[in-house]
């Protein structure tokens, strides 16, 4: 009997030992904060028409969840459809040629605006996309045209030729400046025109706006009834359900739409106020986290 107590102190102390050492990449919340398993995500994902996916970009486990759930909804549903802001729309024929097979390797990625981050967070998606034929939309508005509206604003855009203005959603674009993300951007950008930067923080939100809106526009044009589309982006554009989010129930107000959130903390057992409600999933990673770049 005295063995059996040593026996079961000697387990129980390893078991706490254990805990206590578990070094955890990541939990994941529900927007109320209520911890939920991967499999539970994934089962409200698989239900929805868009899902938003607000990443970190230099996060390496948000690129790793990524292409997890590239592949787990593609097995579930065969009509998976991605799309990105790290794509821009007048790049969508290159996109077209090099899933298809048409051109190179080579080509593709010199010809295409890639991010600097592009080969190790995003082309494991793009490679697997292209070997399971899954189509991949090019979604957000030239950089040039962002620019144009980060210095000008919206009228500036006025002058395109119809030909720009097809990689541009609609024009005049909806703009309510009362959101709460685009009022705290221009809170940010107040004298950001001492460092270079445009002077008016009015069109700088504008310019988030109008990527907002390109993303929403991109997306509503390439999604089919029956089919899932899965669209990475910042999470500054698709937190707190505003930016693309906004845009697409001003559009069709029916769709099923889940957001998705990454945010680091210091201590990732518990989501910090600020962080609830962001997204219908938040996912935490630590902090001290080495990142991508």
């Amino acid at each position: 009997m005295r063995h059996f107590r040593i026996l079961f102190i000697v387990l129980i102390s390893l078991t706490l030992t254990a805990s206590k050492d578990e070094k955890p990449a990541y939990v994941i919340f529900s927007g109320e904060g209520r911890e939920t398993k991967f499999d539970q995500m994934l089962s409200r994902l698989g239900d929805a028409d868009i899902i938003l996916f607000g990443e970190e970009h230099d996060n390496p486990i948000a690129h790793w969840m990524e292409i997890v759930l590239v592949k787990e909804l593609s097995a579930l549903n065969m009509s998976l459809v991605l799309g990105a802001e790290m794509f821009e729309s007048d790049d969508q024929m290159i996109i077209d040629e090099y899933l298809s097979g048409r051109i190179r390797t080579n080509n593709f990625e010199k010809e295409t605006k890639l991010w600097d981050n592009y080969h190790t967070d995003y082309k494991p998606w793009v490679e697997y996309a292209r070997k399971m034929k899954i189509p991949l939309i090019a979604t957000n508005v030239p950089r040039r045209y962002a620019s144009m509206v980060s210095y000008s604003g919206f009228a500036s855009l006025d002058s395109l030729s119809s030909q720009a203005k097809a990689y541009i959603a609609p024009l005049p674009v909806e703009y309510d400046p009362g959101l709460p993300g685009y009022s705290k951007m221009r809170e940010m950008m107040n004298g950001h025109s001492q460092m270079g930067g445009p002077s008016n923080p009015d069109f700088f939100s504008q310019a988030q706006a109008v990527k907002d809106a390109t993303m929403a526009y991109f997306i509503l044009k390439n999604l089919r009834p029956g089919q899932c589309f899965l669209h990475f982006n910042g999470s500054y554009h698709s937190n707190n359900f505003e930016g693309i989010n906004w845009y697409l129930k001003k559009t069709s107000p029916k769709l099923k739409i889940a957001t998705i959130n990454v945010v680091s903390q210091d201590n990732i057992g518990r989501l910090l106020d600020e962080n609830m409600h962001t997204a219908d999933f938040i996912i935490v990673t630590p902090s001290d986290m080495t990142r991508t770049y």
